[in-house]
């Protein structure tokens, strides 16, 4: 494992990283959600491991089966979420030319952060 941190709506660990992509495995809490979000520098790809889980992508929101994915391009506004009935664990592959945390622009967040 490359990273692991919690965070207050689960927690991600980086399973694959290089300066061409990156790989996370992120589990959403049962009622918890990421926040609304859009990257300037990536790309990202989801593919549910455990669901249902409830996307909304450029505010169109739909609920993914286990099995299913999906592709957020680069400054597509985004959000993962987990119903109050199941944990969320997916994997995402990201694409682009930067991958840090700090490339996250939060048009909403349920914990306050900026």
């Amino acid at each position: 494992m490359l990273e692991f941190s919690e965070r207050p709506w689960g927690s991600y660990q980086v399973l694959h990283s290089t300066p061409l992509a990156q790989v996370k495995e992120i589990k959403v809490k049962a009622g918890s959600r990421l926040s609304y979000q859009t990257h300037q520098k990536r790309a990202e790809h989801w593919f549910i491991v455990q669901g249902p889980a409830v996307v909304t992508i450029d505010g169109v929101t739909k609920t993914l089966e286990t099995g299913a994915s999906i592709d957020i391009g680069i400054g597509v506004a985004h959000r993962m979420a987990a119903p109050s009935t199941n944990d969320v664990l997916f994997i995402e592959v990201q694409t682009g030319t930067y991958f840090g945390e700090d490339d996250i622009v939060r048009l909403e967040d349920d914990f306050g952060r900026n």
